[in-house]
């Protein structure tokens, strides 16, 4: 099925680029600025100010990318650079992969429109982990097939760069390498497994992935934690229907272009050299399945299926006109490219957050029945989880700065702002940094490792919390509620702000045992 031929050459060397370019502008024309970051973001953000070979969350990738987006001034704009970069790759190299495969400008646009009206557009708006972990397997199963086409050392070495790219990127990158394992196992590409080049692209891919790998054995793997952690408070709510439902309607408006590239796949003679790649969405999406992960774990191994499907309709739409059905060949193309566009304008809501909370939360009859406002409590609530958390944190961030000018000065350079999440620190953190600001603590995840071990010398408490425990009050001189957010729809909605002064001995000995406790939770095997 190659056909190197193309009606518009130059409109086909471009059209990836033109798609990509469209993908990178467009995530900044879709953002209502009444939204703010979205929780996570900031945690990242604030990983770059302690940059290490691995956190309690994630590898250090997205720490690296924090990190440059606040040598830049950490604006919007470079915060949001990564996930569109990220986005803009991907859809380049899943239309360059239906032109590898001999598709022309209907492929190619096919493919593109695939990606671009699917959930990979929320996806991508995003600075989350899953931007790069999408585009790192595209990129891997992208040089698989150069390697299928030509058998060049070289592509199984771009392989384990991806590989181990994506090892530091994010952790299921384990899922697919034992899906990608497998999927040679049972084809003839199995005699892979005895080639020099195959092991030495494995080596790359280990030596990248090394530092945190040691990093994650010296602290006890305390990704097994993570694991234990995300199973028992948010995949314990994930039924076999809550994954295989979403698996349809992410990619529902190109699901005649997967389906399609997923059979061709499986079953084409034409597509047989490729049958790997086939199965190794089989045994990636089927292997999450089993192991109850989160609907969109899965989404990385659709876009290579964008691009074969594409192929295989075109392949059809030239077939049906050298038959002379060319009256058949365009109604079909049209609706094939339209129906993505169609049905993402449709669902454009719940991708782009363009409409304000109000409007968001009076749609919410409409559409809780397809879980699109579900939350990981396993609850529906007034808006998308994710838009909950992108309002509230500059009126956290102010009342903290408030809470903090209202100290006095004397008591200020001994001041401990204390948070009960990482959000919550994170993102005082990002809209104070040019205030003098103490930083903001918290002994949720990989801010146990920046707690401060010195607290003897702590006068003054702000305490950030969404459960005030206002049994604290008799161990302090003075204890009193400054602020409380007040944004309905915020997640955060309800977190209170307490300003304590003169904490007695019993309050340092309660947070140093808490936070000794909380990091031999983590890193139990360590000691």
């Amino acid at each position: 099925m190659r056909n190197h031929g193309s009606t518009f050459p130059v409109m086909k060397r471009l059209l990836p680029l033109l798609f990509a370019l469209l993908k990178f502008v467009s995530g900044y024309l879709l953002y209502n600025s009444i939204y703010e970051l979205q929780r996570d973001e900031y945690l990242y953000l604030n990983q770059g100010r302690h940059l290490a070979w691995g956190y309690l969350e994630v590898p250090p990738l997205i720490a690296f990318q924090g990190w440059v987006s606040m040598a830049l001034g950490g604006s919007f704009f470079w915060v949001k650079f990564w996930p569109f970069l990220w986005g803009a790759a991907t859809v380049y190299l899943v239309m360059r992969l239906a032109q590898r495969l001999g598709g022309g400008w209907f492929a190619q646009v096919l493919a593109g429109v695939c990606y671009l009206g699917t959930a990979f557009a929320r996806l991508n708006l995003l600075f989350q982990p899953n931007s790069f972990e999408v585009f790192g397997f595209v990129f891997c199963l992208y040089w698989l097939v150069c390697y299928f086409q030509q058998e060049k050392p070289r592509y199984l070495y771009l392989l384990g760069l991806g590989l181990g790219l994506s090892l530091l990127n994010k952790y299921t990158t384990l899922f697919f390498i034992a899906a990608l394992g497998g999927a040679l196992l049972l084809t003839p590409w199995r005699r892979l497994l005895l080639h020099k080049h195959f092991w030495g692209a494995a080596g790359l891919a280990l030596l990248l992935w090394l530092p945190n790998l040691v990093w994650q054995i010296s602290h006890g793997i305390p990704f097994l934690h993570h694991m234990q952690l995300l199973h028992d408070t948010q995949l314990v709510h994930v039924e076999a229907a809550d994954f295989w439902k979403p698996q349809l309607l992410m990619c529902l408006p190109a699901l005649p272009v997967w389906a399609a590239g997923l059979l061709a796949l499986l079953v084409s003679t034409a597509f047989r050299p490729y049958r790997a790649v086939g199965l190794v969405s089989v045994l990636g999406v089927g292997l999450l399945a089993l192991l109850h992960g989160k609907d969109y774990y899965a989404l990385g191994y659709y876009p290579v299926l964008f691009a074969f499907g594409a192929r295989w309709w075109e392949a059809r739409m030239q077939r049906w006109g050298s038959l002379g059905g060319i009256r058949l060949q365009w109604p079909v193309q049209a609706v094939l490219l339209a129906l993505p566009l169609l049905l993402t304008a449709a669902m454009a809501p719940f991708i782009y957050p363009l409409r304000a909370p109000g409007e968001m939360a009076e749609l919410a009859p409409r559409y809780q029945h397809l879980g699109l406002y579900r939350w990981e409590d396993g609850q529906n609530h007034a808006l998308p989880q994710d838009y909950a958390d992108m309002l509230g944190w500059q009126e956290l961030a102010d009342q903290t700065w408030a809470a903090y000018q209202s100290l006095p000065p004397a008591l200020r350079p001994h001041t401990l702002i204390h948070c009960a999440n990482y959000g919550q620190a994170s993102a005082i953190n990002y809209y104070n940094r040019n205030l003098g600001l103490p930083p903001a603590h918290s002994m949720n995840g990989s801010y146990l490792f920046w707690y401060p071990r010195q607290l003897a010398q702590v006068q003054a408490l702000i305490i950030v919390d969404d459960e005030p425990d206002d049994e604290l009050a008799p161990h302090f001189g003075s204890y009193r509620r400054f602020g409380q957010l007040g944004n309905p729809y915020a997640r955060e909605q309800g977190t209170a702000i307490t300003v304590g002064l003169q904490p007695d001995s019993s309050i340092v000995q309660l947070l140093r045992r808490e936070w000794q406790q909380q990091l031999g939770e983590w890193e139990k095997s360590r000691f």
